[in-house]
């Protein structure tokens, strides 16, 4: 039985040549997207992503145009978490498939430990279990897409994300508050803490571990 580590990271920010965070790219763009409804282009600069946005998104509230830069994030969750992920329907997935993914010849099955405390050996005993149930099944001629159905909640999924940065934005929000589910926490948190390395002042005002009624008040 393999226990592994859940992740979410960002996947597709090119490294910059120098000290800007990688997200810069993504601001300017923004930038010159939002400049067209007023014509300004030639106004903008190498720096003035900055006092735009601070201006026009965060000053004056336009998230529409946050709406023109993408980001796709690679995530390593239980297929419990999985499940309130995808419930983010402004996203576009890509999830590793239970039917086609044979556990027995290609990745053998994946679970992802909660915090079990004193209940440990009865997740152990479950999972060991499980496991066995689909490699016997696997045996005696089931498919994989029939096989599956003893896996539990706690099989380790892959997970590619694509979304926008205020869809992003919204994610983290409600997937960061103390209501989350703490698996939920584990992966969002410091996904959370890269968005607000890596692309600066739209993610700054998110706090880990706030209420979910006071995220809920803030722009999005």
């Amino acid at each position: 039985m393999n226990i592994v580590q859940p992740y979410a990271r960002i996947m597709n920010l090119p490294e910059r040549s120098d000290e800007a965070p990688a997200g810069i790219d993504l601001l300017t763009k923004i930038e010159w997207c939002g400049r067209i409804s007023h014509r300004s282009e030639e106004a903008q600069t190498e720096d003035s992503w900055r006092r735009f946005i601070q201006a026009v998104v965060l000053g004056h509230g336009d998230w529409s145009i946050v709406e023109h830069a993408s980001v796709t994030v690679d995530a390593l969750v239980d297929r419990g978490i999985s499940h309130e992920w995808v419930r983010h329907r402004l996203f576009s997935f890509t999830q590793q498939s239970t039917r086609f993914v044979n556990h027995a010849k290609k990745v053998p099955p994946e679970f992802i430990l909660p915090e079990t405390g004193n209940a440990y050996p009865y997740w152990l005993d479950a999972i060991e279990h499980a496991e066995q149930a689909y490699l016997n099944m696997l045996n005696a001629g089931a498919t994989p897409q029939i096989a599956r159905s003893v896996f539990p909640n706690a099989l380790a999924t892959r997970i590619v994300t694509t979304g926008n940065l205020r869809a992003w934005r919204h994610f983290l929000l409600m997937r960061t508050t103390k209501e989350s589910h703490p698996q939920m926490r584990e992966v969002t948190i410091s996904l959370l803490a890269e968005f607000q390395d890596k692309i600066p002042l739209l993610f700054d005002d998110i706090i880990p571990g706030e209420s979910q009624a006071k995220n809920l008040r803030l722009p999005r």
